[in-house]
This record gives C-alpha cells, structure tokens and sequence, in this order.
C-alpha cells in the first residue's frame, strides 16, 4: 500500500514529466484560488455591478453547492469519455466562468456560467487530475507529484486572499479572473504532454446512484451552508442529504451484488488504507478550512487589518505549508507515509493548541508567526502525502471513482470546516453579548436586553472603531460599556471557534495511530 520505506533512490524528474508536473499544479492552484478572489472582492462586486452582498454570497454558495453535488458524477463523466477529455473540459468550463466574471455586467451572468458552469468544470476536473496524475507518474515520481499538486492547492487556499486583496485593492477585481483564463490557456498549451489512462471496466450508467449522489451531497453542502448563513429548513436539508447518502450506499450494494454497473464502485472502501486515507483527507480539509475563516476575523474584527495586512500575517502558514509539502514531497522514500501523517497531523494539533492562548493577548498579526509555522508544516507534510496514500494502491481502472471520492471528502471537509467555525464563533458572540449585557452593571435593565439586541444584530463583525462611529449619540458610560463587551467578547468566540480545527488535528492523530498499527501489521 505504499507505507513502506524504498531503497531505491529517487531519481529527478525529465524535463518533459517535470513540465507537465507544473502543469498540474498549476491547474490546482486555479481551481482553489478562484473562490478566494470572490471572497476578497464582494464589495467591489456589489459596487460595480450594482447589485446585492447577499446575492454575490448566493452565488459562491451555489457554486460550492454544485461542485460537491457533481463530483461522482464527474468522475465517473471521467471514466466514459476519457479522463485527458474530462480535464480538458473541466478547464475549459472554468475558462468559461473565468472569462464571464472579467466581462458580468450583471449578477445572472455569475450565477449562469461562473457557478453553475465553473462548478460542474471543477466536478469534472479534479477528479480527472488525480487520475492523470495517478496514470502519468509512478513511485516516487508518483508521490512527488501529488505532494506538488497538493502544495498548490494550500498556497492557493491561503494566498488566495490576499493576492485577491491586492488586485482588487490596486487594479480591479476583474483583473484577478483574466489572470485565471491565462494561466487556463497555459495549462491547455501542454495537453500534448498528458498520456491518456485508459479504463477498462464497465461503462454502463447509474442514473438512481447519480441522483442519490447529488442529493446526498447537494443536500449536506446545502444544509451547511444555510446553517452558515442562520437560515431555516438546516435540519430538514441535512436529513434529507443523509438519507441520500445513506440510500446511496444501500444503492450501490445492491448494484454489485447483481453485477451491475455502478456509479461508484463500494468495493473500493474494502481497502483499510482507502477508507483512512479519505477520512484523513476529511479531516485535513476542516481543519484548513475552521483555520481559514477563524484568523482572518480575528485579524480584522479585532486588531483591524485591512485585507492585505491579514493576508500578510498569514503568510508563515502557507509559506510554511507550500515549503514543507514540496520538500516532505521529494523525500517520500525515506519514511512510511503513515509516520509522515501522524507527524504532520501532531504539528497542526500543537499549532492549533498553541493559538488558543495566544488569541486573547496578540497585538499584532505576527505574533502568530510560531504557531502559524507549526500548523503550516503540519499540513505541508498531510498534502505531501495522502493523496498518494490514499490513491497509489488503486489500479488505473478504478482511480477515477477513487478520485472521485477522495474530491468528494476534501470537498466536503473544507465546507464543514468553513461553515461550521464561522457558525460556532457567530452564535458564541450572540451567546456572549446577551451574558455580558444582562449581567453589566451600568447599563440599567431597561437597557441590557435591547444592548444585547444591538450588539447580537448589528456589531457581531464589527471592530471597536466601527462600533464607536455606532454609538456616537450614546452616553458616554454606556458607550465603554458596550466597547468592554464588544472586547472582551469576540477574543473568547474566536478561541471555541479554533476548536473545530483543533478536534479535526485531535481525530487525525487519533486516525495516524490506526494508520501505523496497520501498515505494522503488513510488514509483519
């Protein structure tokens, strides 16, 4: 299974594998950096095409939604038409969203091809890349290029803000999506270096298993996101996701014992290192993702950075994370990967055990940079390996599927991790500012609850400054007040909203640990 030390030594790459390596991270990078250069540029969205924060928010989500929804799907697309053909077409639809939001003059144009059709672009590209990867390098050529391809998935996750920050800031948001469509059209020049992988299993249809997975993903990603955004209908959305995964599996079962086509293949989760190795891959993405929407509030709401004074201060964790991944990538052959992956998830659990007290009393962003290092290598050493892990066993026929699947996890756990920090630490500020008003002693009773109204509604992402300009016509007793609970507050909501990527590092440890005892039990 690929847990096991090679004495062979790893030979560099060739020129021609070593450009079509570059290709594909850089395939990577576009695809995750692009959701970032939305994030960052919702209010110069808003202003220019004269239209709505919830309605640009809507189309993120929907584009979130329909990737997720998709990717079986996409695999499997994968499989039918040829994986080359689905990247082909996966990059040419990001193209396609790219180029529609550099030209929008409207909100329908973003929802029509940039989430709709750049989502189903990416349900049909990463799984294809990962086979490609899987089909055109092997060992430890293998192995370092997935690490490479995973380094410029993290750089991308977390320089994406403020790379976005920075054009929107100077330049123009539109700007940012033309730099897409080229680095697009420079991935598509060296097509000629991709070699096909060939799939040699059935290639009937599963119409039930296709809408069962789009209704089991749809409705989970959904689910979260309408939790993110205080919503209603959370529960029924996310039963009703659970039931279509549940019915999926129940679905797929019976397909295989009849011996009939299936749009996943559930044999593959026989294999104990694939089963890990998606749900370390799981793990891996809610921690970056719980990570990735606590520090950038911490850094904003309350030391009061702008975009590209954030994005600095969290330049140690992707610095970090790409250099680690790179250098963990080229030295596989010198450790198991599961010792690789306990190791690294232990560094992002001290990192994240390390900010919790740490938040209350930083001044300043850098303050940060020790942890941030510690959790960036952490998960520069998980990039650098599961995927190989988790693929590297899997014959070509079957990597599709299995690509598939493991998109699907990262997908997912990358959601969670966004959807479930940002929700944990908003309903932690609500919970704090009715305590602290209802039990303040200056402000009278009259005023405690519609103080903890004001503060629960409208001051919940607000930093001092914008709070103060606020209550401009308040007394000023009431006004320190209401700044001591606005400080006090949001340094707590920030420390539990870290514990959803702490518990991730715990449950990863936990999961290495079962990792090692079974790669033991192989060797023995």
């Amino acid at each position: 299974m690929g847990d096991s030390t090679t004495s062979e030594t790893a030979a560099p790459l060739s020129g021609k594998q070593r450009v079509l390596a570059l290709l594909l991270a850089m395939a990577m990078f576009v695809l995750v950096v692009d959701t970032s250069f939305m994030n960052v540029s919702i209010s110069a969205v808003v202003r220019d095409l004269d239209t709505t924060v919830s309605g640009v928010q809507s189309a993120i989500a929907l584009e979130a939604l329909v990737s997720a929804a998709f990717i079986l799907i996409g695999g499997k697309v994968g499989d039918l038409i040829g994986r080359r053909r689905a990247y082909v077409i996966g990059l040419l639809a990001y193209a396609v969203g790219a180029s529609a939001m550099a030209l929008a003059q409207g909100l329908t144009t973003i929802i029509v091809f940039w989430a709709i059709i750049g989502g189903i672009g990416a349900s049909l590209l990463l799984p294809a890349m990962q086979s490609l990867v899987h089909g055109n390098f092997h060992g430890d050529d293998q192995k370092r290029v997935y690490a490479l391809v995973g380094a410029a998935a993290a750089i991308a996750a977390a320089v994406g803000p403020l790379l976005g920050g920075f054009i929107t800031t100077y330049f123009s948001w539109r700007l940012a999506f033309v730099g897409e469509v080229v680095i697009i059209a420079i991935v598509l020049c060296g097509i000629g270096l991709v070699r096909d992988v060939a799939y040699t299993g059935p290639r009937g249809v599963d119409p039930i298993g296709a809408l069962l997975s789009v209704l089991g993903m749809g409705g989970i990603v959904l689910g979260i996101l309408v939790w993110q955004e205080g919503g209603e209908a959370v529960g029924i959305l996310l039963v009703a996701g659970a039931a279509g995964l549940v019915g999926l599996t129940w679905w797929l079962m019976r397909r295989r014992r009849a011996g009939r086509p299936t749009l996943l293949d559930p044999d593959l989760f026989r294999s104990r290192p694939f089963r890990l190795g998606v749900s370390q891959q799981l793990l891996q993405q809610i921690a970056l993702g719980g990570i990735m929407i606590s520090l950038p509030i911490y850094l904003q709401m309350v030391l009061e950075y702008d975009a590209m004074e954030a994005g600095l201060s969290l330049a140690p964790l992707s610095l970090s994370m790409f250099a680690v991944a790179l250098v963990a990538g080229r030295r596989t052959h010198t450790r198991p990967p599961s010792t690789i992956v306990l190791v690294g998830f232990a560094l992002l659990t001290l990192g994240v055990a390390v900010l919790l007290p740490i938040v209350p009393r930083a001044d300043f962003g850098w303050g940060l940079i020790v942890p941030l290092i510690v959790a960036g290598a952490g998960l520069g050493l998980l990039v650098s390996q599961l995927n190989d892990y988790t693929l590297g066993p899997i014959s070509d026929e079957r990597v599709s599927e299995a690509a598939g699947t493991n998109s699907a996890a990262g997908s997912f756990g990358l959601s969670f991790g966004l959807a479930s920090a940002g929700a944990v630490l908003l309903a932690s500020l609500a919970f704090g500012f009715v305590r602290e008003a209802e039990s303040s002693a200056v402000l009278a009773p009259a005023e405690q609850q519609r103080v903890a109204q004001v503060l629960d509604d409208d001051a919940q992402v607000m930093s001092n400054t914008q709070l103060t300009e606020l209550l401009a016509g308040q007394p000023a007793d009431v006004r320190e007040e209401i700044i001591r609970i606005n400080t006090e507050v949001r340094p707590v909501a920030l420390q539990v909203a870290l514990v959803i990527p702490l518990a991730a590092g715990v449950l990863g440890t936990v999961n290495a640990l079962r990792m090692r005892s079974g790669s033991g039990r192989r060797r023995s």
